[in-house]
C-alpha cells in the first residue's frame, strides 16, 4: 500500500503505516543502531542519538550530509532533517507488536520525490521483511514498480 499523500499549510506529507510483529525496542533498534541501519539503508549512519543530534547520509563520493535530529523521544520518536524536509519515525506498541508510522513532510514537490517516495517504501518493506526473518531479493525491481506508482500519486496530489 503506497504512501498517503496530502497537500498541508506549507507543502505535502506522505504517511506510511505499517504493522509488524516485532517489539518496539527491536524496530527502534533498526532505526538507531548502525549494524542494523546498514541492513535496509546502507547510506544512513547515526551521529549522535540525542535531541539535538544527528544522523549522517553518506553522499556516496566521499562527503557526508549531515542530517539534525529535531526530535528524539526513545523507543517512541524520530525526526531529523532530510535536506529541505523532515522525515518522522513514531513507534507505537500493539499487542501483536508494534505499529511504525514514517510521516515525511515536503516543502516542494519536485521530479525527485517519486524517488525518494518509493525509496522509504521499500525501505520500510525491507525492515518488515528483516524483522519478520524473511530478505528482499529485488528491492530495485521493487523499487521501480513503486516509483511508477508515486510519479502517478504525486501528480494527483499537486494537481488537488
Amino acid at each position: 500500500m503506497l504512501a498517503v499523500l496530502q497537500k498541508v499549510d506549507h507543502g505535502y506529507t506522505a504517511r506510511y503505516e505499517r504493522r509488524l510483529n516485532a517489539s518496539v525496542d527491536q524496530v527502534w533498534s533498526m532505526l538507531t543502531d548502525n549494524d542494523q541501519l546498514a541492513k535496509w539503508f546502507a547510506e544512513l549512519r547515526v551521529g549522535e542519538l540525542r535531541d539535538g543530534g544527528f544522523m549522517k547520509f553518506d553522499m556516496q563520493n566521499g562527503t557526508f550530509e549531515k542530517l539534525d535530529i529535531t526530535e528524539l523521544r526513545l523507543q517512541s520518536v524520530l525526526e531529523y532533517t532530510w535536506g529541505e524536509d523532515l522525515v518522522r519515525f513514531e513507534l507505537y506498541p500493539e499487542t501483536a507488536g508494534s505499529r511504525l508510522v514514517l510521516v515525511e513532510t515536503i516543502n516542494k514537490m519536485t521530479d525527485h520525490t517519486p524517488k525518494d517516495l518509493a525509496g522509504w517504501d521499500v525501505c520500510l518493506d525491507v525492515v518488515e521483511a528483516l524483522l519478520s526473518g524473511r530478505k528482499i531479493e529485488a528491492r530495485e525491481d521493487l523499487w521501480k514498480a513503486k516509483y511508477e506508482e508515486y510519479v502517478q500519486a504525486v501528480g494527483q496530489v499537486i494537481r488537488a
